[in-house]
């Protein structure tokens, strides 16, 4: 079968009781990795979305890391093609095949029974999608298998850290409300935002000493880069405030590590300058240079948003 739309999905497709589509699917890469962002049925099935975390992992060697938030899934995916022993209960769904090609980003569902209606007309009737090749329908007790096509966008993460003084000020909804205003203005999609809890110690820390990351799929990374440090400088209540900037669909160890010694003791500028430089990470000076050491941390506890709060 040819390349379907969304329209001829929902007009083949629509009046069906048991179709409930996705709410949105989004798809980045930084030309190794691809990282999914699948808003589950209406934005509501947290059942549904469950279930795929548990089970793609399990059936396909693709799926090098999932994690779901609420009703949404965020797949960490490797580009080839995976043979799936696909059973009913024990692994009714999995990801075949994850490629980039040019502008897209191609991924092959495949799933048994309510796995393969998900697999295909469920996910093909998201925003985002740009269409479905549905090879097989599936439904009842049937294997269900579809190739969906996504624009291929790129992942931006932005850490912050000192923003505001002891008598005025607050980091995460700052940078909250930066994001929620670039993606507002069309530069990108506002995905994600983390709150890392920072060395309580810290002499120059104003009150929780936390530093915040917010994450983006956008289609032109230095746009939303400029636009988000103008901000961010035009708001600011420090003379110490920097950014940390990542492309990257993956965070290395070293930068984990990094991560979690900021959690536990005083670290310095130039040993975050280092760690970055060997993660490929701009460092940014927004009005000083102190605030690199947090900004850089928020960057690598982004995707672990429940343990980048945790006191050590």
């Amino acid at each position: 079968m040819s390349l379907m739309s969304k329209s001829e999905l929902i007009r083949r497709y629509g009046d069906i009781p048991w179709i409930s589509p996705y709410e949105r699917i989004i798809a980045m890469t930084d030309g190794e990795y691809i990282e999914l962002h699948e808003f589950h049925a209406r934005n509501k099935c947290s059942g549904g979305a469950a279930w795929e975390v548990y089970h793609y992992p399990r059936v396909s060697n693709l799926v090098l890391g999932a994690r779901r938030e609420g009703s949404r899934n965020i797949f960490v995916v490797r580009t080839g093609r995976a043979e799936l022993n696909l059973i009913p209960g024990v692994a009714g769904a999995g990801m075949e095949m994850a490629e980039i090609n040019g502008e897209n980003i191609e991924i092959t569902y495949a799933g048994l029974a309510g796995g393969g209606i998900a697999a295909t007309v469920c996910r093909g009737m998201a925003e985002g999608v740009k269409g479905i090749e549905i090879i097989q329908e599936g439904g009842g007790g049937k294997l269900g298998k579809a190739k969906l096509v996504v624009p291929a966008m790129k992942k931006v993460v932005i850490g912050v850290d000192d923003t505001d003084t002891k008598e005025s000020g607050a980091t995460w909804s700052l940078v909250n409300e930066i994001a929620y205003k670039l993606e507002k203005d069309g530069l990108g999609i506002y995905l994600l935002h983390t709150i890392t809890q920072l060395y309580l110690d810290n002499p120059y820390k104003t009150t929780n000493c936390v530093s915040i990351s917010v994450t983006f799929a956008t289609q032109d990374v230095e746009a939303l880069v400029d636009e988000f440090g103008s901000m961010l400088e035009e708001r600011t209540l420090s003379e110490d405030t920097a950014m940390a900037v990542s492309t990257q669909i993956t965070i290395d160890e070293e930068l984990r590590e990094y991560g979690k010694l900021a959690k536990m003791e005083m670290l310095d500028v130039n040993y975050a300058r280092d760690v970055a430089e060997r993660n490929d990470i701009e460092l940014i000076a927004v009005t000083g240079e102190r605030g690199i050491i947090g900004a850089l941390a928020a960057i690598s506890f982004s995707d672990s948003p429940d343990d980048a709060v945790k006191i050590p």
